[in-house]
């Protein structure tokens, strides 16, 4: 099968995935085998391949928004049968059995193991999942419309989770990719005030477009206190313009697997009970609401697709803010 082959870390501009040839995964007990038709790319493959992110393995195929159809199962699987239209994302495997685990907290388990990461993922014509950890697409969706939802859209609702934001609430979202695009949607269907702060002119149109009351830049003034925010940019300045303009009581969510320093603050930004928390990966949970509501609004994503080949430019488009919504490897048609 064909793959792109991450060997060795290095900056994305020297294109360091390479077509490779692999032999085609044979799925073990509890797995499923699946031809990708479509993977998304994400930041978290950009921080991979750039070795931001410590590297369990290598060689490695990175890809974790990825879409296919089940053709061969492992033994005892029910879930799952094969043809079946199946979508898999960043958590490959938790143990189950350790105290984060136990207590529903999945994300932080001791033993867990990411797809991409820890695992070869979807950069590849045929890749292995366990059926536990993989989920039905809603039809409503095509293969590429759906990928960004498998890690974009998880992480991006549970941030809108961990952000506290009620219905009807002011909510500030700071970076307009693909995870911000489909947040807003969901923020919308609640009700929110969105307000977005991007200096990509593409991406304030966009934000516009999908419902944003207000656009500016992240040193801009709103005119208003945020009750809740989201950064979802790797920088960590911007994680006191956020506390700037957040009301008292409010939560500062910060989805960044990957971050610059966060600068020394002023006391005064987190005092009156502001509450500044990370967003960890997420759950099954997580996955099983977010496929469930977007159905349901229904999400739309706006996704530029590069073939599988092409990989090390849609990450390059992706590190220079060039894509509008999400990008995507278009691996197969069948």
């Amino acid at each position: 099968m064909k793959a792109m082959l991450l060997t060795a870390s290095g900056p994305i501009e020297e294109s360091p995935l390479v077509l490779s040839e692999l032999p085609k995964p044979e799925p073990g007990p509890g797995q499923i085998r699946f031809r990708v038709r479509v993977c998304g790319v994400c930041h978290t493959d950009l921080h991979t391949v750039e070795g931001e992110l410590k590297l369990p393995k290598l060689p490695l195929v990175p890809g974790h928004q990825i879409v296919g159809v089940v053709d061969a199962l492992g033994e005892g699987v029910t879930r799952f049968k094969v043809g079946d239209r199946v979508g898999v994302p960043w958590l490959h495997q938790a143990c189950g059995g350790c105290d984060y685990c136990r207590r529903g907290d999945e994300n932080l388990c001791e033993s867990v193991q990411f797809t991409g990461l820890h695992v070869d993922g979807g950069y590849a014509e045929y890749t292995l999942a366990p059926a536990d950890f993989a989920y039905p697409i809603p039809d409503v969706f095509s293969d590429a419309e759906a990928s960004p939802l498998l890690c974009a859209g998880i992480i991006g609702y549970r941030s809108l989770r961990l952000s506290e934001v009620q219905p009807g609430q002011r909510l500030g979202l700071y970076g307009f990719g693909a995870s911000a695009h489909i947040a807003i949607q969901v923020a919308r269907h609640w009700d929110c005030e969105v307000y977005v702060f991007t200096r990509t002119v593409s991406h304030r149109d966009l934000a516009r477009e999908l419902g944003a009351v207000w656009v500016g830049d992240a040193r801009d003034d709103p005119g208003v206190p945020m009750h809740s925010s989201i950064t979802f940019a790797p920088a960590g300045w911007i994680v006191l313009e956020a506390l700037r303009v957040l009301d008292k009581g409010g939560t500062l969510a910060i989805n960044a697997i990957h971050m610059s320093p966060i600068p020394e603050m002023p006391y005064h930004l987190i005092y009156h009970e502001r509450t500044v928390r990370s967003v960890a990966n997420s759950t099954r949970q997580d996955a099983e609401e977010l496929l469930k509501v977007a159905a349901e609004i229904p999400i739309r994503t706006e996704v530029q697709t590069f073939p599988l080949e092409g990989a090390n430019q849609a990450l390059q488009a992706l590190k220079a803010s060039q894509i509008d919504g999400a990008a995507a490897l278009q691996v197969s048609e069948d």
